[in-house]
């Protein structure tokens, strides 16, 4: 059984259906994680990892994910869930995004994921995915959550110009950078269980 460090249900969820066949149980609310203030994803998913490990004793499993615009060099990176202000909701971040990028020549973004495993004996692993798109000309879709709604990802096809939040679950974690993190770190735990 693996403790997912996380507050935010749409993770949680993501998480559960991106992990078929591991054991996962939300974070007892009792469990203080710590704010994210690290420089990259890798290190805030280590930090939060750590934590619930410390506090739980269970393994444990964060994530850190984020969107990465070319046009604003990089921004919002770490601080996507924070972009237009600490309290801010997913609208006025992605309100945000879409105003900054108004007009920009470089419409080119890339949503990236950090996974942290602290196992029980304390050992950690990191693994990383990334999914590349262009911005919307405007918000579609109802599925999804952040930044979805304006994300038209690449690996659809040139043909596609369905935002994340217009695909079918599955689709989107056949292509996530949470699916794709997520069936990295499947694939190391299996082959941990295996040997």
């Amino acid at each position: 059984m693996y403790v997912i460090a996380t507050r935010n249900e749409h993770k949680l969820r993501e998480l559960r259906e991106a992990l078929p066949g591991v054991d996962v149980e939300p974070l007892p609310a009792a469990v203080e994680l710590p704010p994210e203030t690290g420089d990259t994803f890798v290190d805030n998913a280590l930090g939060k990892a750590r934590a619930a490990r410390a506090a739980t004793g269970a393994p444990a499993i964060a994530d850190d994910s984020g969107i990465e615009a070319a046009g604003l060099g990089g921004r919002p990176g770490v601080r996507s869930a924070r972009y237009a202000g600490e309290d801010a909701s997913d609208e006025q971040n992605l309100a945000k995004l879409v105003t900054e990028l108004e007009g920009a020549e470089d419409r080119r973004l890339a949503y990236v994921c950090a996974l942290a495993l602290v196992g029980a004996d304390g050992a950690e692993l990191v693994v990383e995915g990334r999914c590349e798109g262009t911005l919307a000309p405007e918000p579609r879709g109802e599925g999804g959550f952040g930044y979805d709604p304006a994300f038209v990802p690449d690996d659809t096809g040139p043909g596609d110009l369905r935002t994340m939040a217009e695909l079918a679950p599955s689709e989107k974690h056949a292509i996530s950078h949470r699916g794709r993190a997520a069936r990295a770190l499947a694939a190391r735990l299996e082959g941990a269980t295996s040997s």
